[in-house]
């Protein structure tokens, strides 16, 4: 183990296209490991028995967050240090020449090759555990476990930055079970922040006309207005609580893009102690108490109004059993 992560910390922080293209085999399916709005995930197999590390793909020429150079995103990315946010290790960033058919002739194009390489997680992403239909579904002290974790993840990008870094919140914008990603301890990672806006001291709010991300899991306020703020995340984490929760799939679909009738059946399905007891036989006093709780985070987050959610200090708060008026049991 020692060697592994040696070599990979003797790396350069950039990254030739050559080195990505050898280490994921010219990035071949065989290697894939999944997918998300900018790119895909390949694993990277690095030479001489050095171990192993995630490399995301992006999409040719795609815009970065934060409206700034891919250079700057990079260092951004590589100052978050938290154990419940995926460490950003390398990067490849190389504009190459390349021949494409356009109107009917071949004409050379710039295009650039750009990768980011993370720390390699054994147990994948969230979305391949999650649900009822999955072969490896994880038990409930594992499940809130992730819920917890993820939560001090949030807390860290929405609070812990204007202390650490003197600005904003950064605001992830694609909370989604691919993005979650878990290490052989199933300690979960917040990844892909592809999406993600970085706010200034004072900003609390902004627009895009530019709306992107999974169905299910936006905003109303950003998928009909374009509003980003820290509730955008609220409401995505709050999706992915009562995911993790009930073990069950937010299948929104286009007539129904925010999941309100996934979140009307969890309401009507798990709003009493005997639906909840019903629901998890096995789980004693604590367990249960957690799940109740749970419940109430998750459904208070994916209020319709934005005002009526709470924040991420609330939800960390509640996790860790104390008391917050606004996630009051009723």
């Amino acid at each position: 183990m020692a060697s592994q992560q040696s070599l990979a910390s003797t790396l350069p922080r950039a990254l030739p296209a050559t080195f990505m293209k050898e280490i994921t085999n010219d990035f071949s399916t065989d290697q894939e490991l999944g997918r998300s709005v900018f790119g895909t995930v390949y694993k990277g197999v690095l030479p001489e028995g050095g171990g192993m590390i995630a490399v995301k793909r992006l999409a040719e020429n795609e815009p970065v967050p934060f409206g700034i150079t891919f250079e700057t995103e990079v260092t951004n990315l590589m100052a978050l240090k938290h154990e419940n946010i995926v460490e950003l290790v390398h990067y490849c960033h190389e504009a190459q020449k390349k021949v494409v058919q356009h109107n009917g002739r071949y004409v050379i194009v710039d295009v650039t090759e750009s990768c980011l390489c993370y720390k390699y997680l054994p147990n994948g992403s969230l979305d391949k555990h999650l649900y009822a239909d999955t072969s490896s579904m994880i038990n409930w002290d594992t499940r809130f476990k992730i819920i917890k974790g993820i939560s001090q993840g949030l807390h860290f990008l929405h609070k812990d930055l204007n202390l650490d870094m003197e600005r904003g919140p950064l605001i992830h914008m694609n909370l989604v079970p691919n993005s979650i990603w878990l290490d052989d301890n199933w300690v979960p990672k917040i990844a892909d922040f592809g999406l993600s806006r970085l706010f200034g001291k004072e900003q609390t709010r902004m627009y895009t006309v530019n709306v992107k991300g999974y169905n299910g899991y936006m905003a109303p306020e950003y998928l009909y207005r374009g509003e980003i703020s820290t509730m955008s995340d609220i409401y995505s984490l709050g999706m992915l609580i009562l995911e993790i929760t009930t073990g069950e799939k937010n299948c929104a679909v286009s007539e129904d893009r925010s999941a309100r009738k996934f979140v009307d059946n969890v309401h009507q399905n798990l709003k009493t102690n005997e639906q909840i007891i019903h629901k998890y036989p096995s789980l004693g006093p604590n367990g249960l108490q957690q799940v109740r709780a749970c419940i109430v985070i998750g459904l208070k987050c994916v209020e319709v109004d934005r005002n009526k959610r709470p924040t991420i200090v609330d939800i960390v708060n509640k996790l860790n059993g104390k008391r917050v008026p606004i996630l009051d049991l009723v």
